[in-house]
């Protein structure tokens, strides 16, 4: 079986959410996978409870508005990079994938879910926009149920987000790992140019998510209105 590239979240004490700096690491792997043709395939896992609790709240806390717009555009760019890459990415969900982590999820080209991981997009109830990853959420399952979606529907179960085709594949809880590496070893074990046409195909057949220019507009409207803040300042450290 080819090798394939394990990309890991290991930030267990904040159940793995999303920061600038786990995010630019991520970006610079990726980066570094594209020019390896010894890599075919790449698997994206986190460590813990879980998959990815979401964005590094605390870290936004303490971030002017003009950085959260960085950060946010910085992890739009995660996700075109691994689009654009002509690899397949695998990511395995356990646990939890909320708000970012949902989003950082669904920008893979194949996603493994445990039955029972709860799935959520939490921002908009607690006074956020999500800015990234919602190109990427229609994609899989249309502009309707995109938009119940970041309204803060129900929770899903694992076995909810494959009926609803944000995920390909439910196992039970301690197989996921074990499926989500044998998909990426399937995927990788293609031959290369077929594959990586097929990758280019579809990318070229759909928008490449990121941060387009509605969405960062509708970031920095929700950002000075303070709607937000609220939110954010409950994440202050104390004396913060």
């Amino acid at each position: 079986m080819t090798p394939v590239l394990e990309l890991v979240l290991a930030r267990e004490k904040v159940r793995n959410a999303l920061d600038l700096a786990t995010t630019e690491r991520l970006i610079e792997a990726v980066g570094r996978a594209r020019g390896d043709a010894g890599v075919r395939a790449i698997l994206l896992r986190g460590e813990g409870a879980g998959f990815c609790a979401g964005s590094d709240v605390k870290e936004m806390a303490q971030a002017s508005m003009d950085e959260r717009l960085r950060i946010a555009e910085r992890k739009a760019r995660l996700m075109r990079a691994m689009a654009d890459i002509d690899i397949p990415v695998v990511c395995a969900v356990h646990g939890f994938a909320l708000g970012g982590g949902f989003m950082l999820a669904i920008g893979c080209d194949v996603v493994v879910t445990s039955a029972t991981a709860a799935w959520r997009l939490p921002e908009v109830g607690l006074g956020f926009f999500p800015p990234w990853g919602i190109e990427a959420l229609a994609r899989r399952v249309g502009p309707a149920r995109a938009r119940w979606l970041v309204w803060g529907a129900d929770p899903l179960t694992g076995a909810d987000a494959v009926r609803l085709g944000l995920a390909e594949m439910e196992v039970a809880a301690e197989g996921v790992l074990e499926a989500a590496r044998a998909a990426a070893g399937r995927l990788a074990d293609l031959p290369p140019e077929s594959a990586r046409a097929t990758k280019r195909f579809f990318r070229e057949q759909v928008p490449v998510p990121g941060l387009d220019a509605l969405a960062r507009e509708a970031y920095r409207q929700n950002c000075e209105a303070g709607s937000a803040e609220g939110a954010f300042a409950r994440f202050k450290p104390r004396g913060g």
